[in-house]
């Protein structure tokens, strides 16, 4: 066998594999958007108040998100199926040791801290290794098909998890799904692959001729972009400054709405169905991340962003008047109501790893989007516990609506302001690469 035989299989073009593997992992992990139904499923003699049930997933979005700094620094250094195959061991043991337990405590150690970080491990390996395989063109379309599967999974488990509580009580549902969710994602993990560097590199700038032209032509004109940016490099910039206070909007009025939603549907608008509300914003999420990924390779990151804050704030402001006795509170219009804030939540989580990968470049992709994804957790976390605690005071969700559209509206503020970081003159390098437009969008 020679060099070049040899060196066939690092040529393999694994995209579509990737983009599915990772797609199948996160339809495990998204159990962590199930929450609403089985905190709703915790029995009165456990004693949890309503800050209580909030208290495991609010820990668990804001370690989900802070893993992800190490755990994508880890995936771009050491690979993904690593990374991905501990983070489907850690969700096993965190949904086992909660199962043997009655306790807001319990849950918090093993849904919150070790469920969280395995999440963490598997969401950041996901999707770095599927977009690499794409050019820039396809990157909010890959993106969202991956990340779409961590929104779809409310589908199946929200009921699922319902009838196993139901059938077999809290505790079994978890160990049941702890020992699923274990075998999936380190079965599927063992299916992501990076592309070779020399195959990625190609693959962006289309062929060896492109590359020489290129070469060429940024002889003559330097790219004013900066291509990859290191971690420390990054945090020099305010564009990341302003994409994660951005992301933290988007991110947390969306997890607020989805921890809550089942409660919200009950003593809000006197549904008993709350799971199937679940449901159907799980399929709006895992939607929205797709469609959203699509719209934004075609009319740019900004301009969707721009569409799904403004139309997030109208949606939670009309959730916050939906009552039993109004046309808003029927289950057609909270179906439509929920699926349509499930879909502008889900674009979120295609749209900022695009536009991260967009600014930022690929070479750091996990790490830098792990610093990026930190405001998910931080905007989970501060919702979802206003959100519990304002119900546990003045019995009303109201405050924290009118908190999140806020919120939902300076966000959308911000997108006529940020725009992508200039490379100093003193580091513009003489070498082909990708320009950045000044609308965050990749060109060749």
């Amino acid at each position: 066998m020679n060099a070049q035989t040899e060196l066939k299989p690092e040529y393999k073009n694994l995209g579509w594999r990737n983009t599915f593997a990772g797609m199948g992992i996160n339809l495990a992990l998204g159990i962590l958007y199930t929450w609403s139904v089985i905190s709703k499923g915790v029995p009165e003699d456990w004693g949890w108040s309503e800050t209580d049930k909030s208290l495991p997933y609010m820990i668990a979005c804001l370690i989900f998100s802070l893993v992800m700094v190490p755990a994508g620094r880890m995936q771009d250094k050491i690979g993904p199926r690593i990374v991905a195959s501990v983070g489907g061991v850690l969700v096993g043991l965190g949904f086992l040791m909660a199962s043997m337990t009655t306790s807001s405590v319990g849950f918090i150690i093993g849904f919150g801290i070790m469920a969280g970080a395995g999440i963490g491990c598997g969401y950041a390996s996901a999707t770095p290794p599927s977009v690499k395989w794409f050019p820039p063109a396809k990157t909010g379309m890959i993106a969202g098909i991956v990340v779409s599967g961590f929104g779809l999974a409310s589908v199946y488990a929200a009921p699922l998890a319902k009838w196993l509580t139901a059938t077999y009580g809290v505790a079994n549902m978890m160990r049941i799904f702890g020992i699923a969710f274990t075998v999936v994602v380190v079965g599927l993990a063992q299916l992501l692959k990076a592309p070779h560097k020399v195959l990625q590199f190609i693959e962006d700038l289309g062929s060896v001729g492109a590359i020489k032209a290129k070469a060429q032509a940024n002889e003559e004109h330097p790219p004013a972009k900066k291509e990859d940016f290191t971690p420390k490099e990054m945090l020099k910039t305010p564009q990341f400054y302003m994409l994660w206070f951005m992301y933290a909007c988007g991110a947390g009025a969306g997890l607020m709405i989805i921890s809550k939603l089942a409660a919200i549907a009950g003593t809000q608008v006197g549904i008993t169905l709350g799971f199937i509300l679940v449901a159907v914003l799980a399929i709006g999420n895992g939607g929205g991340r797709v469609v959203a990924g699509m719209l934004s390779d075609k009319i740019g990151r900004k301009a969707t962003m721009l569409i799904c804050f403004i139309g997030q704030a109208v949606l939670i402001l009309l959730l916050g008047v939906a009552k039993g006795d109004n046309v808003l509170g029927t289950v057609p219009a909270m179906a439509l109501i929920s699926a349509l804030i499930g879909a502008n939540y889900g674009a979120n989580l295609s749209l900022f790893p695009s536009i991260t990968k967009d600014f930022y470049g690929l070479r750091n992709f996990g790490v830098n989007y792990g610093l990026v994804f930190t405001s998910w957790g931080v905007g989970g976390f501060m919702l979802a516990f206003l959100a519990g605690k304002m119900y546990d005071i003045h019995q009303t969700f109201s405050i924290a609506y009118y908190g999140a559209s806020g919120l939902l509206v300076l966000a959308a503020a911000m997108v006529f302001f940020v725009k992508a970081p200039d490379m100093p003159a003193a580091e513009r390098v003489k070498k082909p690469g990708i320009i950045i437009s000044e609308d965050g969008e990749a060109k060749q």
